[in-house]
């Protein structure tokens, strides 16, 4: 079984929290894009961690972690995160972590770059994280990035790191005045790649081999739909084809297709960084709903913006990708809300719409929003859609109609148990 779990909105819906639920029942968990530019908060047993490259599989004993050729890979971050695993008592090892060698990697002049861009762009910023995603992507793009398998041979890796520099400081030192130093670049590539090297494989063949073995594979996605290079709020998305579709490839087995793709929605709307957040709210409401849900980055940990329940964004992340069955999460921060606001539709140049627009549309649209009915009732302790109070039912049933997608997981908390199953 291939199982996408993979997000409906713009970022943050919570899949690490499903991931680290659902890993138990798979052999692999594998992420496909991305890199460090986003985080996946997981609360078990152990504690409350911030993953932002190890897949949420960690903590299962059983299950083994890839790294695919899709994603990009700053080599300090990795070797940080694993040893911080490591010192809470989490063993990471070779036999649970594999990194694809064809990922590419992100490197301190990457940081560099985007953040001098970001600062460049003053009022007109895109929201960059400053972790060097884009600017590494773009280097994937024109062929000129090093790939993991690269530090295999320092003796080899010395010369094209010698020519990327070069290469890479006509932009940065002309364009900035930022002058990168190639002995520091090398010298960072030793230190954290050489702790790296016994991680690495040919993921590819190693996931071709365990779903030719019938075992279940897990894909776990990075951010959501909306930010999808392609398909999501472009310029304000992330630099990576964010979708379910793109899992098997970017994993490393391209030839196989997805069983199943479970999509993951918020009760309510969440969104870090900039570009257009139609159901957005603002003052005391905003505030109270962003301090109930802790609704700050797990990378960055910058505030969240909050808002009602986005219908047509949501139906629009269903549709790209290709959900077959939601987990809807954080149902119980609306406990106690005694009317709960959604953004039904659009409003557009006058005109009412349900559809999810470009961008140019997009910028101009209002939100037309409708007040359900709230409910008073804690539903953490519900371990069954029998449990939950009426409107909460009723609520969720208005989701699943209005996205056209069925809801078998309702998120009650954020422990493991604290889950309902339809």
């Amino acid at each position: 079984m291939l199982t996408v779990v993979a997000g409906i909105n713009w970022g943050d819906e919570g899949k690490g929290r499903m991931v680290d639920y659902l890993g138990a029942g798979y052999d692999v968990v594998s992420r496909y894009q991305g890199g460090n530019n986003a985080g996946h908060t997981v609360i078990n047993g152990r504690g409350k961690f911030v993953l932002n490259l190890l897949p949420s599989g960690v903590f299962n004993e059983n299950t083994a972690n890839v790294l695919g050729p899709g994603m990009v890979i700053d080599l300090e971050h990795l070797y940080n995160e694993i040893e911080g695993l490591r010192s809470r008592g989490v063993p990471v090892t070779p036999d649970n972590l594999k990194l694809s060698g064809k990922a590419v990697i992100c490197m301190p002049f990457h940081r560099d770059q985007d953040g001098l861009e970001e600062d460049r762009l003053g009022v007109k910023k895109q929201g960059s994280t400053r972790r060097g995603i884009g600017p590494v992507y773009a280097d994937k793009y024109i062929r000129k990035a090093l790939r993991v398998e690269d530090i295999f041979d320092f003796a080899a890796l010395r010369d094209k790191v010698c020519e990327y520099v070069e290469w890479k400081n006509l932009l940065l030192e002309r364009g900035y005045g930022h002058k990168i130093r190639e002995e520091e670049a090398y010298a960072w590539l030793r230190r954290y790649g050489s702790s790296l090297l016994p991680f690495v494989c040919d993921t590819g063949e190693y996931l071709e081999a365990a779903a030719n073995a019938g075992k279940n594979i897990l894909f776990e996605a990075q951010l959501g739909a909306l930010r999808d290079i392609d398909y999501g709020i472009y310029p304000y998305t992330s630099s990576s084809t964010t979708l379910a579709a793109y899992a098997p490839i970017g994993a490393g087995i391209p030839g196989r297709r997805p069983d199943t793709v479970i999509g993951v929605i918020k009760a309510f709307s969440s969104c870090v960084g900039e570009g257009p957040f139609v159901a957005e709210m603002f003052g005391k409401e905003a505030d109270n709903l962003r301090e109930t849900a802790e609704e700050y980055g797990a990378a960055t940990g910058r505030p969240r913006r909050v808002g009602g329940f986005d219908v047509p964004a949501s139906a629009y992340g269903v549709r790209l990708q290709g959900a077959d069955t939601l987990a809807l999460t954080k149902l119980d921060i609306l406990s106690g809300m005694e009317r709960i606001p959604v953004c039904a539709a659009y409003e557009i140049d006058g005109v009412r719409t349900g559809s999810f627009p470009a961008m140019d549309k997009l910028l101009r649209a209002k939100p037309v929003v409708e007040l359900h009915e709230g409910f008073a009732d804690d539903v953490s302790e519900a371990r069954s859609f029998e449990d939950l109070p009426a409107a909460a039912r009723k609520y969720v049933e208005f989701i699943e109609e209005a996205v056209g997608c069925h809801i078998g997981y309702i998120s009650v908390g954020a422990r493991r148990e604290q889950i309902i199953v339809r």
